[in-house]
């Protein structure tokens, strides 16, 4: 049990994302209270994805992911893919609105009613499809340029920012294939529209993925002059890692091509869960 909860200890403490865990946390189970009802399998993508991001990123997974090439892909798969599919796929913006006290929840038509506004449009231009793809994977085939990496691994600050842009982006982006519900400021693709998106991201993916496992030259040298983890040579460590970013990555677009044709098929499942907030 003491391994346990030392494993579970965060390597590298970050009280942003301890708070940005907290709050997300906080404002669903808050929602719930003042009665939205998701229903069970809404709730628990969404509190699986929440705890996904946490453990990958605030318990010793974090370490792995710093000493090891195959267990970062394993990260940013995370982060970038899974738990932000997770998050959209439950929908969730009516139960946070919900959650939100009633004076925050005025503040876009108040006094503040510009400045909201101006990041309503912000958000409009990231949410354009052409754009929201090139920064899908815009963002892999930076943070993994060799130089860039072996920057990022050696800066705290540069590593923290590269773990939150893409945990940022995969929400961007997952939340814009996945939407549904009543209309709000998320721009409303067609079924077609999605999976056509889906499917010119995997191309780069899988490309890169590619390049990466069968490269025979070393091309992260930072897990060398760092240490590894485990006792594998980088090759096999980039083997892997290179595989991680190949096929788990361009399998989520398979899946959420399904989810979205599920939605086509299933009209009833477009609804929102009921509250009495309006949904984002």
């Amino acid at each position: 049990m003491s391994d346990l909860l030392a494993w579970l200890r965060p390597w590298e403490p970050s009280l942003p994302i301890l708070l940005a865990c907290a709050l997300a946390v906080g404002l669903y189970a808050a929602g719930l209270l003042r009665g939205a009802r998701p229903g069970v399998p809404a709730m628990l993508a969404y509190f699986l994805g929440v705890g996904l991001m946490y453990a990958v990123t605030q318990t010793h997974v974090d370490y792995y992911s710093q000493y090891l090439f195959a267990a970062h892909r394993g990260q940013h798969l995370v982060l970038h893919h899974l738990a932000p599919f997770l998050i959209a796929l439950s929908a969730p913006a009516p139960v946070l609105a919900a959650g939100l006290p009633a004076a925050l929840r005025r503040l876009p038509h108040g006094r503040l009613a510009p400045l909201f506004r101006l990041l309503a449009l912000c958000y409009r231009i990231v949410q354009q499809p052409v754009i929201a793809a090139v920064l899908f994977v815009g963002l892999i085939f930076f943070w993994l340029t060799p130089s860039i990496h072996f920057d990022a691994m050696l800066s705290l600050d540069l590593y923290w920012i590269m773990n939150w842009t893409m945990a940022v982006d995969g929400l961007l982006f997952w939340w814009l294939i996945l939407e549904r519900g009543r209309p709000g400021i998320t721009p409303r693709l067609s079924p077609g529209r999605r999976i056509l998106i889906l499917a010119l991201i995997m191309p780069p993916q899988i490309g890169l993925g590619a390049f990466i496992t069968f490269s025979d030259r070393n091309l992260f040298e930072i897990y060398d002059v760092c240490g590894r983890a485990f006792p594998i040579g980088p090759l096999v460590d980039q083997q892997i890692g290179g595989l991680i970013t190949w096929i788990p990555a361009a399998m989520m677009s398979v899946m959420a091509a399904l989810v979205v044709l599920a939605f086509r098929l299933a009209p009833s499942e477009r609804g929102a869960p009921a509250t009495a907030a309006e949904a984002t």
